[in-house]
């Protein structure tokens, strides 16, 4: 698709980030992964990312990147798909050539690795990324890389390609900036930890889509909600916040990590064989896995 195309696309929908499973030994069991992400398409979804940060992007290497990017094509049909790359420049290019030969729609440009930087190293970062593919790209503003506005619309005057800002600061100023200065130039995702506790919120200021990882085990539920937000029904979004999310969100904040670490455990717990996660991530207690099976019944009902 070209960068026109997925921008469009992005922006039509509920996104997701699938879980990228591994085998006991944490080597990568694209079986099992392809059967996932099958499973997942057929559920509506606007575009999925492969090796995201709910696929555990920061443990895979750049050519583990290309063989779930490769998996998750083969098994996607018509939806598409968008890859992480990310860390320094160097390999955040390597990671998206990779990405790019095995197939991908769109890449997602993850924070670079450890050090903070000034705008301009973000700028030129993000820039040298943008020219190392022809594939469509989505800036992600979270952790140590925190692009302004001001930042954000010079590499969109100097990279067509640039397609998307996905904001993971939760900083509402700083997003409605960005939407106001840019306007439709990008498309604008949601990316807090699950962000559906930020939706409506984000919605008002230009923030129509975003991407669920809890739509990976409840998919359905996942788009009730979504529809609700879009459509600022706000009894149904109530409903579904005090039923599922808000006690999914305060077993999630149980441990470090676990943003991750439950989504696996909710895929595990609908039958999809993910895996554990690999270190430094934790998987989660079997009483914490049990009350989490409790809500995925609630949601069912």
């Amino acid at each position: 698709m070209s960068p026109d195309e997925i921008k469009s696309r992005i922006g039509s929908g509920l996104l997701s980030f699938p879980v990228t499973h591994f085998n006991d030994d944490f080597s990568l069991n694209l079986k099992s992964y392809r059967e996932h992400v099958a499973w997942l398409s057929g559920f509506g979804a606007a575009a999925l990312f492969a090796a995201g940060g709910t696929g555990e992007f920061f443990s895979l290497s750049p050519e583990e990147v290309g063989k779930v990017t490769r998996a998750a094509k083969e098994a996607s049909g018509d939806v598409p798909i968008i890859a992480g790359c990310g860390y320094g420049t160097v390999l955040a290019k390597e990671t998206a050539r990779h990405a790019e030969a095995a197939g991908a729609d769109g890449l997602l440009l993850l924070p670079h690795y450890l050090m903070e930087a000034s705008q301009e190293g973000i700028y030129r970062h993000v820039k040298a990324v943008c020219e190392a593919t022809g594939l469509g790209v989505i800036i992600y503003n979270r952790a140590n890389s925190v692009a302004n506005a001001e930042t954000v619309a010079r590499l969109a005057e100097v990279c067509p390609n640039l397609i998307g800002f996905k904001d993971g600061t939760g900083k509402v100023d700083l997003v409605r900036q960005v939407t106001a200065k840019l306007g439709d130039r990008l498309t604008y995702i949601g990316g807090m930890p699950t962000h559906e506790l930020f939706a409506e919120g984000f919605n008002g200021v230009g923030v129509t889509t975003y991407s669920s990882a809890v739509f990976n085990f409840v998919p359905k539920l996942a788009q009730r909600f979504y529809k609700a937000m879009r459509a600022s029904d706000r009894a149904t979004m109530e409903e579904i916040l005090h039923r599922f999310f808000f006690p999914f969100a305060a077993l999630r904040d149980r441990e470090q990590g676990y943003a991750v670490s439950i989504i696996k455990a909710g895929v595990d717990l609908i039958g999809r064989t993910p895996g554990p996660v690999r270190p430094p991530l934790t998987d989660l207690k079997p009483q914490e896995k049990e009350m989490l099976r409790e809500l995925i019944e609630k949601a069912a009902a």
